[in-house]
């Protein structure tokens, strides 16, 4: 699909991005009419990135091909423009700061943050994250676009923002909208449907409360998490500062957070990339909440003996996490880099006595659900101490990036996405 821009000189430069590591062919085909429906309804110039870790470049290429302002990067693409942000920005430790941004395996913050980068590259104000195993909603025919929702508000002014319900504290209707996103239908967006009939069910997931909630707390917990929205019926969204349960990753837009803060790094780990939704509700940002939910479903990988053991092992290193993220976001009062990496530092000296009971009590789940679910029991007996230290590094790492972040970006306003 070809675009046509039809935007004034003046048109704001958007970024929207799926970040892949798997066959997305049809998805980035709807990412492709979602452009064209930006530019055909909104004064912007759509660049679209895909960063494209898959085996099956080519099969996306051709899907592609011919669309203007897109940037399909395979991994070698990303490290060259990497090496050189990072050898402009001057940072210490740059090969670190190089495996962070780009590692070795799995990390759903680290395919964002090379987003964000190339995004600011591109001269973009703001990105549109979509995830490549999901698709949008059909309703009266036309397929339901989220970027409507964002760019009626996304950068604004808040009393400027054009929503259907305003609930936003009045002495914030001049702060800037920073954030709008919506959820998702369909699947569950953690993969425990099979077994959330089973009693140990409310034992796994309750495990991500924060260790000061009420019973009945983890109960609405276990109750709401991963379970999606209802599906379109017509516009609604709420001007306000968005509860970070109310919206998911695959569904998200970012203006001026993202150049402040990175995601977190961490690597095999599901939820790493939520942190800048928690900083913009903590920091008190104003955001909208709106109702084009995406349509989640789970990719043929994930159901392999290997896809898995390897994700329901991401589900426990989230669980980990977490002993380290509550402390963070019952402390954050703001979205100062330097503020939050202090609390991001404080928080790994925390003692990990909670994550050991906390691996107790998954293995625990695990074995009683049984079947192909106690493998997972065997791996965290076998992984138990790496698992606690690997949580813990994480954190370590997140602070380097954090520190390291401003650099980059001003070093990614003056490099170029594609090398010569």
């Amino acid at each position: 699909m070809k675009w046509n821009h039809r935007g004034g000189a003046g048109a704001r430069r958007i970024c929207l991005t799926v970040p892949t590591n798997r066959e997305c062919a049809a998805t980035l085909t709807e990412v492709l009419a979602e452009a064209a429906y930006a530019e055909e309804h909104f004064d912007v110039e759509v660049h679209l990135v895909v960063l494209d870790s898959s085996a099956d470049f080519a099969a996306h290429a051709r899907v592609l091909r011919g669309a203007e302002r897109v940037r399909h990067l395979d991994e070698a693409a990303q490290w060259d423009f990497l090496q050189r942000v990072i050898r402009c920005s001057g940072v210490a430790r740059p090969g670190l700061i190089a495996d962070l941004m780009l590692p070795r395996g799995l990390s759903y913050g680290a395919c964002t943050n090379r987003a964000f980068l190339v995004a600011v590259a591109l001269g973009c104000e703001s990105v549109h994250r979509r995830d490549s195993d999901s698709c949008f909603q059909t309703h009266d025919g036309d397929k339901v676009f989220p970027i409507h929702a964002e760019l009626l508000a996304l950068g604004k002014p808040a009393h400027m923002a054009v929503t259907t319900e305003d609930r936003l504290d009045p002495s914030l209707r001049d702060a800037t909208v920073a954030m709008v996103g919506a959820s998702f239908v369909g699947e569950m967006s953690v993969d425990l449907g099979e077994i959330r009939d089973h009693e140990a069910y409310g034992d796994l997931v309750g495990l991500w409360a924060a260790d000061d909630s009420s019973e009945q707390e983890r109960e609405a917990l276990v109750r709401e998490s991963f379970m999606g929205s209802e599906p379109y019926a017509g516009d609604g969204s709420v001007l306000t500062v968005v509860d970070p349960m109310r919206v998911d990753m695959h569904n998200i837009s970012f203006h001026g957070l993202h150049e402040r803060i990175p995601l977190p790094p961490a690597m095999d780990t599901i939820g790493s990339d939520y942190f800048l939704i928690h900083v913009a509700h903590k920091a008190g940002l104003p955001g909208v909440l709106h109702n084009r939910h995406i349509v989640n479903f789970h990719t043929k990988d994930r159901k392999t003996a290997v896809g898995f053991l390897s994700y329901q092992m991401r589900f426990v290193k989230f669980i980990l996490s977490m002993h380290y993220f509550h402390f963070i976001y019952r402390r954050m009062t703001n979205s100062a880099p330097a503020s939050i990496a202090a609390l991001v530092r404080e928080s790994a000296w925390q003692d990990r006595e909670p994550n050991e009971a906390a691996l107790d009590r998954m293995e625990r789940a695990y074995r009683r659900i049984g079947g192909k679910f106690a493998a997972v029991a065997d791996r965290i007996v076998e992984r138990r101490e790496s698992l606690l230290t690997e949580a813990r590094r994480d954190i370590d790492d997140y602070v380097q990036l954090i520190e390291a972040w401003g650099p980059l970006i001003d070093a990614s306003r003056v490099t170029d996405v594609r090398h010569g």
